[in-house]
């Protein structure tokens, strides 16, 4: 009798029997997956890519931020402790101003030798763009004997390393007299700088359809034409990435300058000028402003071009 009530009972509560079996199939569904080797490395790999990426930017921002920290710092201060920050009202710009004026004014010449920079610099990137621009342009569109060779050339020219060519150059430069002179540097900066923009124009005027240009050529327009009214604006990206890669060269070049300019201090470029700066008698605090202000010029032409240069980088992706 007792086993016929429990029976009863339990087909009288269905509903409970049913509630209990889902949540037993509930836990057992919700049990966590084990991972499997796929996603494990994923994520390691995802980890490992963050780091990557912080400690690059701590090395390569690291320095320059301590350098900018110690340059706005009094030198008692540095001596005192060398990795405290500046409070804002302990921030002291009279290293960037002796770093800058005159010897005479009790300074390093810096902002002179910084205007001797940018003359050069300028005057090197205005005539080795416009010689690289026609050369690149004849390598690329002209059909004449040995035009491959030549491009192949254009490289190992810009391999040679300038300690090869340093002093058969100054001895030359020496005979016909223009040691010592501003337009020695830019000729002998030409030379270093011509072959690799050949090198990168190439690259950028392929990439510009040869139907333009006929079409243009039918329209009446003569070569000079083609070039500076259909090539050079479609190719103004590649021009301005050369441009300013010429620039950086001719603004940081130390061993060229440094034999023909050594015994001119009135003609130094800053990369001499800096060079000076790092004189252990030479507080830090200034050390640190010369090498934040120098680096100005080159920055600001980054930021001014940066359009172009993005596009420009790659503009020459498509042949060459």
């Amino acid at each position: 009798m007792a086993d016929r009530h429990a029976a009863a009972g339990a087909r009288g509560r269905p509903g409970e029997l049913d509630a209990s079996a889902g949540r037993r199939g509930h836990r057992s569904g919700t049990r966590r997956r084990p991972l499997d080797r796929h996603t494990l490395e994923v994520g390691i790999l995802g980890v490992l890519r963050i780091a990557v990426i912080a400690a690059a930017v701590a090395a390569s921002a690291g320095p320059l931020l301590y350098g900018a920290v110690l340059s706005v710092r009094p030198f008692g201060d540095v001596v005192a402790d060398p990795l405290a920050l500046p409070a804002l009202g302990e921030v002291d710009l009279s290293a960037y101003a002796r770093a800058m004026a005159d010897e005479a004014a009790g300074g390093f010449g810096l902002a002179r030798f910084m205007r001797t920079s940018v003359t050069v610099a300028v005057w090197t990137t205005v005539l080795a763009v416009a010689c690289s621009v026609l050369g690149a342009y004849a390598a690329v569109r002209l059909r004449f004997f040995g035009r491959d060779t030549v491009n192949g050339f254009f490289l190992a020219v810009y391999l040679f390393p300038g300690i090869v060519l340093a002093v058969p150059l100054f001895v030359l430069f020496s005979r016909i007299g223009l040691t010592g002179s501003l337009v020695g540097l830019v000729i002998i900066y030409m030379a270093q700088t011509i072959p690799v923009s050949l090198y990168m124009l190439r690259g950028y005027f392929q990439a510009v359809p040869a139907g333009v240009e006929e079409a243009a050529e039918v329209d009446g327009c003569n070569r000079v034409q083609v070039i500076t009214r259909v090539v050079l604006p479609m190719a103004l990206p590649g021009v301005a990435a050369t441009g300013l890669y010429v620039f950086m060269i001719a603004w940081n070049e130390f061993l060229f300058a440094l034999l023909f300019l050594v015994d001119d201090r009135q003609r130094w470029t800053v990369s001499l000028g800096i060079a000076r700066l790092a004189d252990f008698a030479v507080p830090a605090p200034v050390l640190m402003a010369g090498s934040i202000a120098i680096t100005v010029p080159v920055v600001a032409g980054f930021l001014l071009a940066q359009r172009l240069l993005v596009s420009g980088l790659t503009a020459g992706a498509e042949k060459g």
